[in-house]
């Protein structure tokens, strides 16, 4: 039996989502995991691996970054975040000094690494998009990742290959050819599973996103809503909160959702009303579902590029969330094909242990 250290970053939960399956198959596989990280990751994986040892692990500083235009805000971050991985770095070093681990698996954190273990890190993100007047901006962001890069054994991409099926598009393509040689292209990972569940609700609305952007939103979707056709739910995203009301016949309210809830009313949407998060995305994908309409978070230029691309890609439609009109948006949402068959989570999962963590495991 291996020890594996695995610590997601916990800004948002998408980082611990897709590092759930990783550690399901570990432990299946009959090996000990310890999960160093905080926040709302924290209390996810605490619920879904109660016997597995966990670490309280800080994550760097969050910048703020709320507004359209912050680009300059982050770029002063920068020396935060560097003296915040440097920290980082010296805790993972004393946690191997005082543990025996077998293999590093970071998502997302830079300084999460040994120079004498394998180390692997997971990221969608080898390129930032940037706005043109501070394209400096994009060359720095991809020497920043490069160098990182060079300390880990491995780059573990959440995507299909760059292709027909890549879901992050140039996201996932690093610029250098000492990234691109480590990578491995490891198909969709995420938590939620298809089940056999009717089709019975006609739209599933996702309200999420930083505070101000998300109340913009709920405004939007609790006064647009009830002109949809059919059975809604609609999801604020208040995880404070514990509510549930019918706002009308055939529209209900939730304050919040638990990962288990969220799935099945995933499985049982026939069209889904959402922020173009990339988590979300590998859900869909999961699901097979075909009919969506996303509203990137204003100023999240990640999810403003992946909605691009899917529109491009003839996929799925996006609106501006100050364009957004949901009885039309989705009449023509539904001209759209949504994402191609893929490989799924459960064989992708496999497929990495057997080719990336064996060799290092099972000895």
């Amino acid at each position: 039996m291996a020890h594996i250290l695995v610590s997601p970053f916990s800004w948002g939960l998408g980082h611990a989502t897709r590092t759930l399956p990783i550690i399901q198959e570990l432990l299946r596989r009959g090996h000990q995991v310890t999960i160093a990280t905080s926040g709302k990751a924290e209390v996810l994986l605490k619920s879904e691996f109660p016997t597995c040892h966990f670490i309280h692990f800080r994550d760097y500083p969050s910048p703020d970054t709320k507004t359209r235009y912050h680009y300059f805000k982050f770029a002063a971050y920068i020396p935060v975040m560097l003296y915040a991985i440097f920290r980082e770095k010296q805790i993972t070093d004393r946690l191997i000094a005082e543990n025996r681990f077998d293999l590093i698996f970071s998502d997302s954190r830079f300084g999460v690494y040994s120079e004498n273990l394998p180390s692997f890190f997971l990221s969608h993100q080898f390129r930032f998009e940037v706005p043109s007047f501070i394209g400096f901006g994009r060359q720095l962001s991809e020497q920043f990742n490069a160098f990182f890069h060079s300390k880990f054994t491995g780059l573990i991409v959440p995507d299909n290959p760059p292709g027909p099926l890549s879901l992050s598009g140039k996201l996932a393509w690093p610029k250098y050819k000492t990234s691109r040689e480590k990578v491995y292209y490891a198909g969709i990972l995420s938590s939620v599973r298809k089940m056999d569940l009717a089709e019975d609700i006609d739209f599933l609305i996702s309200v999420s996103g930083p505070g101000p952007q998300r109340a913009i939103l709920e405004k939007i979707v609790l006064k647009q809503a009830p002109g949809l056709p059919g059975r809604k739910v609609i999801l604020l995203g208040r995880p404070g909160e514990h509510f549930q009301e019918q706002i009308d016949q055939e529209t209900t309210v939730y304050s919040h959702a638990s990962r288990e809830e969220i799935s099945k009313l995933m499985n049982r949407a026939k069209f889904i009303i959402s922020r173009s998060g990339y988590t979300t995305m590998m859900e869909l994908a999961e699901l097979g579902k075909k009919k969506a309409l996303f509203i990137p978070t204003p100023g999240q230029v990640e999810q403003e590029y992946l909605a691009r691309y899917y529109k491009q890609r003839g996929w799925f439609l996006y609106r501006s969330q100050n364009l957004v009109n949901l009885p039309e948006d989705v009449v023509a949402a539904a001209r759209y094909t949504g994402f191609p068959t893929m490989p799924r989570t459960e064989e992708n999962v496999r497929r990495l242990y057997q080719q990336l963590f064996s060799p290092y495991l099972d000895k």
